[in-house]
């Protein structure tokens, strides 16, 4: 028992030893900008660490907020929408956001989409039904890369859980145990509401915007994506940048996962069951056993 208490006490010693260094690390203020700690040193990005958000669907018995989700729908359709295509999700998928079939009907009827060929061997555009997929705002990938200064906007059916920047020690080890899974919304978030003028000393490439959240330089070539007051509200939700970014990070969430709440129910269930089936277990082995000399 002295020896088990010895290993989980150095155990917590080198955890908080870890903490300590990382603290230090992050109280020493952000990495110069494009990433170098040191003079002729190696670019590590993003710059700054994605600023960890309170999501209604974190930890083990979290679930999304309906409310939250939809407004981020709706800045999809009317921001996002323009640029970036969601391929992956059909319209009939909505229905899990609490909206009826007539509902789902009528907002996939204001899309068009591609389909056949017809008796002619044409291709055809026709109105969108709830089977249909988001369709993309470019004909293909090339035309979407011309538009945007040589780089095809990314898919956004997957980008929640394709975008989350992996912590480090000893973050990650605690991340076993509060289920942290939410580096994607968080990255995204502090992506959109990250872009700022760059340190003195600090030059951009022409088209490019200073972002010390961007996982892959320093600048990026999407300018700030939305402004206060841009998208309306009808619930009376704060129409700020901030908000925008935590409905559509929340929304592309969802997206990405829209089982999550069931995922988690079931597993929350197996965990009873196995604790349950432990005990029966143990109490069977100490029956078996209790009269058996030792």
């Amino acid at each position: 028992m002295k020896k088990l208490v010895a290993s989980l006490a150095s155990l917590v010693l080198v955890a908080g030893l870890g903490v300590a260094s990382a603290m230090a690390q992050e109280s020493g203020g952000a990495a110069p900008a494009g990433g170098e700690h040191a003079e002729g040193g190696t670019p590590h990005y993003p710059i700054q660490h994605p600023k960890h958000v309170d999501w209604s669907f974190a930890g083990p018995f979290g679930h999304y907020d309906k409310g939250q989700v939809q407004r981020g729908l709706k800045v999809y359709t009317e921001v996002c929408s323009a640029c970036h295509s969601m391929r992956l999700v059909s319209f009939r998928t909505l229905e899990g956001l609490g909206y009826s079939e007539a509902q789902v009907k009528a907002f996939a009827a204001n899309y068009k989409v591609q389909d056949g060929p017809n008796d002619d061997g044409e291709m055809f555009e026709r109105t969108a039904v709830p089977s249909d997929y988001f369709p993309s705002p470019y004909p293909n990938e090339q035309a979407a890369a011309a538009s945007n200064n040589g780089a095809a906007p990314p898919d956004m059916s997957l980008l929640a859980k394709a975008r989350g920047v992996t912590r480090g020690f000893p973050q990650f080890i605690f991340d076993i145990f509060t289920q942290y899974q939410e580096g994607g919304p968080d990255y995204i978030y502090s992506l959109i509401t990250g872009y700022h003028e760059p340190p003195a000393g600090v030059e951009v490439p022409t088209g490019t915007h200073y972002n010390p959240y961007f996982a892959a330089a320093a600048s990026l070539a999407m300018a700030p994506p939305i402004s206060d007051d841009q998208v309306t509200y009808e619930d009376g939700a704060p129409q700020t940048v901030d908000q925008y970014a935590k409905d559509v990070s929340a929304f592309l969430m969802w997206t990405a996962e829209p089982h999550l709440e069931d995922r988690k129910r079931t597993g929350f269930m197996v965990m009873v069951f196995l604790v349950i089936f432990t005990g029966l277990i143990y109490l069977t082995k100490k029956s078996v056993y209790a009269n058996k000399e030792h």
